[in-house]
This record gives C-alpha cells, sequence and structure tokens, in this order.
C-alpha cells in the first residue's frame, strides 16, 4: 500500500496532507526519514509520524461538528489556540478535519478518519457544494449579487458562478446565503470584499445536501448512512 494512503487509512490526515507531511520530512520508515514520497509499506514496516507509531484503522467514523468561532480547524496548533479537536470528547479513534473553516467562521465541519472519503470530498474535480450565510456590510445590490452570480476575480483566480440570495436587508448591512464548489482559503470573504462588502459574520449551512439543522454549537454527531452514502458518490 503507498505511504500516503497508509497515513490516511490510520485516521492521520487526508493522503494529500500526508504527501506534505513526508515532503517535511515528519514521516519516518524502520527509524530513517522517509524521502521516497511514492514508498509502498511493506508487512512488518515501523511507520511513524511527528514521532508517534502510526496503525491503521478498520472501523470508519464520519463526523458533523458545529464548529464555533474561535477554534483553528486543525489536528495541532503551534499558537497553541483551540482546535476543533479540542470539542471531540468521546469519540473512539482518531479522526481529521476535511478542509477547513477559518478562525472566524463558525458552522458545519466533516471529520473522518476515512482517507479515501476525505481526499474526495476536497478534490476539486467533484465541485462539492458548500452553502454559507453571510452578514455583510452595506447594502448588497442586484448588479453586485449579478457579479457574484457569474464569477469574480478575487487576485489571480475567478471563480465559478456561485448562488446567491438575499435573506434580508437592513440599513447598513444584509444577511445573504452563498453557495460554491470551490475551497480556496477565505474565498467567500474574499468575494464579498471585490464587490465592496466586507463580511462581518460567516456560517457554514450545509457541504452538499448535509446540513448543519439544529445541531447546537460545539457539539457533533455522527453521519447517518444516507449522509455517508451521498456524499461518497456525489
Amino acid at each position: 500500500m503507498r505511504i500516503n494512503k497508509y497515513i490516511a487509512q490510520a485516521g492521520i490526515a487526508s493522503r494529500r496532507k500526508a504527501d506534505q507531511l513526508i515532503a517535511d520530512g515528519n514521516v519516518f520508515v524502520n527509524g530513517a526519514v522517509l524521502k521516497e514520497p511514492g514508498y509502498d509499506v511493506k508487512e512488518g514496516d515501523v511507520i511513524e509520524v511527528n514521532g508517534r507509531k502510526v496503525e491503521t484503522q478498520t472501523k470508519k467514523i464520519y463526523l458533523a461538528l458545529h464548529k464555533p468561532v474561535g477554534f483553528v480547524t486543525t489536528v495541532k496548533d503551534d499558537l497553541d489556540r483551540p482546535t476543533v479537536m479540542d470539542l471531540l470528547t468521546d469519540v473512539e479513534g482518531r479522526v481529521f478535519p476535511v478542509g477547513r473553516l477559518d478562525y472566524n467562521t463558525s458552522g458545519l465541519l466533516i471529520l473522518t478518519n476515512d482517507g479515501d472519503f476525505a481526499y474526495k470530498l476536497t478534490h476539486p474535480k467533484h465541485e462539492l457544494p458548500k452553502t454559507y450565510r453571510a452578514r455583510v456590510a452595506g447594502v448588497l445590490s442586484r448588479e453586485k449579487c449579478a457579479r457574484l452570480r457569474r464569477g469574480i476575480d478575487i487576485g489571480g483566480f475567478v471563480t465559478s458562478p456561485a448562488k446567491v440570495e438575499i435573506i434580508r436587508a437592513y440599513p447598513r448591512s444584509t444577511i445573504v446565503d452563498i453557495t460554491i464548489h470551490e475551497g480556496k482559503n477565505r474565498q467567500v470573504r474574499k468575494m464579498f470584499k471585490a464587490v465592496g462588502n466586507n463580511v462581518q459574520e460567516l456560517h457554514r449551512t450545509a457541504v452538499g445536501n448535509v446540513r448543519l439543522g439544529h445541531l447546537a454549537e460545539g457539539h457533533y454527531r455522527k453521519l447517518t448512512r444516507e449522509e455517508i452514502d451521498y456524499l461518497k458518490n456525489c
């Protein structure tokens, strides 16, 4: 089995992140730092990542978490900030976040120990839609909505057409739902900034057809069999 897949199946990270761990010199095989990203794990090999022995897991875990503002979407943070892993109190087995929500964004985050599942959900070719509810400063005009729906340059990258729906307009702010297909860093914030309406609050409500619903902030639940099958096949 290829080393990145082995690490992913152990619930350490997605295959893409595993490749980065290898490139950074954080993966050891039989006591020596691994320099071959395409290495195939052999029977009897001792694999370590960041000083921890890796063993593959058999039971797959799929969770939906309501991430609060003030948590980073990572397994461990170098600045010792709270991470989403601190919210998981009774999960049997290691899991990792699928994709990310930034520090100041709340809402639906999926976690798993299934590396192939995570890879599919984050790979650009699958174009999995993600829906956010945002409060933006000022009035979001029809013309600005049209620009967002067509796709907009956010600095060297033109976004795909987005679905945009005004929920409520106030004199100094607007509540809006937006659905995008890409996952560029801080993409939604950059899109609204590009039309002159800075994001004041941002909350992810859905990943594809999997919705956050009434899940309380800081709490999590297992994905249903139907949700898992949908995400694997979408």
